[in-house]
């Protein structure tokens, strides 16, 4: 997913201003959200744009993305410009911290950064989105309860032991994971190696956990095919 442009069945992503290319992450939490009622959608740490553009093609939302990154807004922007939902969907250059929209959401979304602090003045300038520096898991919980609606949801992607941490966090203030999915690269991995997870104002007792495997055998999983199969060409 490294070339400039990514084409998917209904939509074509560009990425030659942004930092944060596009990735399997991304376009992983994109596919797993299954709310596809939801009216008002705000993507935090949009990037290029596509987990706001696979939300549009899914749902009827209007969808608002925040990218702390001005070239990220801005390719987010040229992205969603020339979709078929450029009505629906807006770019904000803003951190989170600082957005303001005069309203709520019944679902946000977020790919969010989780590398500690930047090592070298080159680190922080170039890739900052990755760094939680600008975001720390404290500040996206605070902030994803001040932004969603009292029986909305949140859904996230991480590594998983980031996850514990930002559940954590989340669950100090009273937003609960509700729905989780262990994410394995391949069947030969011992370990999962990213976790999804949906948090909620109301916490449930029970949570059935499930598994992810992306490849077995050097081939792409049923289960991911299905999973990506509005999206991706080859599927």
């Amino acid at each position: 997913m490294r070339s400039s442009t990514f084409a998917f069945k209904e939509f074509t992503v560009n990425q030659d201003k942004c930092s944060m290319k596009l990735g399997t992450d991304s376009v992983l939490i994109g596919a797993w959200v299954n709310k596809e009622r939801s009216k008002k959608i705000l993507d935090i740490g949009a990037g290029t744009g596509v987990i706001a553009l696979m939300l549009a093609q899914k749902t009827k939302a209007d969808i608002d993305a925040i990218d702390v990154e001005y070239a990220a807004h801005v390719q987010a922007k040229e992205n969603f410009d020339v979709s078929k939902w450029s009505n629906r969907l807006t770019s904000y250059h803003c951190a989170l911290q600082e957005f303001s929209p005069g309203n709520k959401y019944d679902l946000i979304v977020s790919n969010p950064p989780y590398f500690s602090l930047p090592k070298s003045h080159k680190e922080k300038a170039g890739v900052q989105a990755r760094f939680t520096h600008l975001l720390s898991f404290s500040d996206l919980a605070e902030h994803v309860i001040r932004l969603l609606t009292s029986n909305g949801s949140f859904f996230v992607i991480l590594p998983v032991h980031e996850g514990a941490m930002f559940t954590n966090e989340a669950e100090k203030r009273n937003l609960f994971l509700v729905n989780y999915a262990w994410v394995k690269t391949t069947n030969r991995k011992k370990f999962p190696k990213r976790i999804l997870m949906e948090f909620g104002f109301d916490k449930k007792e029970n949570i059935n956990d499930t598994m992810l495997v992306i490849q077995s055998e050097n081939k792409y999983t049923d289960e991911y095919k299905n999973l990506m199969k509005d999206y991706f060409l080859q599927f």
